[in-house]
């Protein structure tokens, strides 16, 4: 493993996360993949040493940490060759409900989370219909008495089944009679134990990359009025807390699967032998490896800038956005380096690299596509006109 890297610091937490990644070699992830389970005795075990509870405040029985440190965890995980995409939510819904949740809400839930006895993996936003399009959601909560009334539809929504509470996107207002379209929604938590089977139905949705997710169907589903999270109406200003975290987090995870590439194929391209010399010998060979790795720690750099206005409280969608590009970006390009030099054998499951380059492939669409952050760029940094 190269430890040019930038982002040097941070050196226990880097050790302590690696210390543990060893405990589950690539044997674990990949007979994990094979049989499309998911990684339970992993992420207990990220749980029990207090690394899911990073961000959680120590009065909550935490580590008070912030997204710089959270970024790390998730980068060593791939970078070990796992797959933090199997519990990041926990890292992203944390800040929702820490920096937009009551003091109740706080007590009641974040020592649980932080202990173990309670998951929180979920968020559900994307709807079917309207996609990345969020302010058209069509899921709705009414407000009835002490209680709130679901009814709509989720798609692509990760880890339910794994998970016991969610973080739900909801309109209270219809759009009609709203102002602005991005008014009008807001945030609940829910408990997924009582809510499935009483109103929540999940649909799991098979995938190429063994990533739990599913289709929620809300029919009547109610849910106690305290389980708002903040201000009714404020949800879509509350969940881009989340969503630049996530962003952030998701892009420290491609940089982690940029290094695992880079590794992977400098110490084959040392190894591999053909016509009496080491394939890394070539210039063809040499050049992508190299650029892959230039990449990579461009995309490393955005990332900590990202994360550090982040914890700074300061606004970081453009930076969050742009390392989120340039990290799947990056990981993208390294991975078809990867898997191209490694020949044949890069598609034997041994090596890994197959599950690897599907695994990274996902955040070229996910959690939100490239397009989309082009058109976020023109539009709110170079100021051209709104194009959608």
């Amino acid at each position: 493993m190269n430890n040019t890297s930038i982002g040097v610091g941070y050196e226990d937490i880097r050790d302590a996360v690696r210390s543990l990644c060893a405990e589950f070699p690539a044997e674990y992830h990949r007979k994990v993949d094979e049989e499309r389970a998911y990684p339970e005795a992993f992420v207990d075990a990220l749980t029990k040493h207090g690394w899911m509870a990073a961000l959680i405040p120590e009065e909550y029985g935490g580590s008070g940490l912030g997204l710089t440190e959270a970024s790390i965890i998730m980068e060593e995980i791939n970078r070990a060759g796992g797959n933090a995409g199997a519990c990041h939510g926990q890292m992203y819904n944390m800040n929702t409900l820490i920096r937009h949740g009551s003091e109740e809400q706080r007590k009641l839930y974040l020592p649980k989370i932080a202990s173990g006895e309670l998951r929180l993996q979920s968020m559900g936003v994307t709807e079917p219909t309207t996609g990345t399009d969020t302010t058209k959601i069509k899921t709705t909560a009414v407000r009835k008495g002490d209680k709130y009334v679901i009814n709509g539809q989720k798609v692509w929504i990760s880890r339910v089944q794994h998970s016991d509470l969610m973080i739900l996107l909801a309109r209270t207002t219809p759009l009609d009679q709203v102002k602005r379209k991005s008014e009008g929604l807001s945030i609940f938590l829910v408990d997924l134990k009582e809510a499935i089977g009483n109103g929540m139905s999940v649909q799991p949705i098979t995938n190429m990359v063994n990533h739990e997710t599913n289709e929620l169907f809300f029919d009547n589903l109610e849910i106690p009025a305290e389980n708002l999270i903040g201000e009714e109406g404020q949800g879509f200003k509350y969940i881009l807390t989340g969503l630049n975290a996530e962003r952030a987090l998701i892009a420290a995870e491609c940089i982690g699967d940029g290094y695992w590439f880079v590794d992977k194929v400098t110490d084959y391209a040392k190894e591999r032998i053909v016509f009496g010399r080491p394939i890394g010998q070539n210039q063809g060979v040499q050049f992508p490896i190299a650029e892959s790795f230039i990449e990579v720690e461009a995309a490393n750099l955005m990332r900590f800038e990202a994360c550090r206005l982040y914890d700074a409280g300061e606004h970081c969608g453009t930076q969050a956005n742009m390392a989120k590009y340039l990290a799947a970006k990056a990981s993208w390009e390294a991975a078809n380096a990867c898997l191209q030099f490694h020949g044949g054998f890069g598609f034997a499951s041994e090596y890994d690299v197959e599950r690897k380059f599907r695994e990274t492939r996902l955040y070229q669409v996910a959690p939100i596509s490239t397009n989309l952050i082009l058109s976020y760029v023109a539009e709110h940094v170079l100021e051209l006109p709104r194009s959608f």
